[in-house]
């Protein structure tokens, strides 16, 4: 028994494949024919499209600022955490000093 192999579109393939469809104005029963997909398959790809399809214009217009904001986000981390080591470097001096004192006094060189 052969088991046809599956086939998998990226997502560039399939809007591709859509495109020929809404703008092309191909017959689904065509496209799917000559890719060897089932038109339910189709139509769930379209489906897809058109409840993701703000998403689009997210990266093109919203998505920058998106970007910049998780942007300043890092860097304000980055900043945090580099107080916060400069603190603990800080404090290790301090340690260092105040051991250095106390072998001093106990008369260890």
């Amino acid at each position: 028994m052969y088991k046809k192999q599956r086939r998998k579109f990226n997502s560039e393939e399939k809007f591709a494949i859509l495109k020929r469809h809404l703008h092309g104005k191909e017959a689904v029963s065509d496209i799917c024919e000559e890719l060897g997909i089932a038109p339910n398959q189709f139509y769930r790809w379209q489906k897809e499209f058109f409840d993701n399809g703000a998403a689009a214009f997210e990266k093109n217009g919203h998505g920058k600022r998106k970007e910049a904001t998780k942007l300043r986000r890092l860097e304000s981390e980055v900043a945090r955490l580099e107080a916060k080591l400069s603190h603990k470097d800080n404090v290790i001096a301090e340690i260092t000093e105040d051991y250095v004192k106390l072998k001093k006094n106990f008369g260890e060189t």
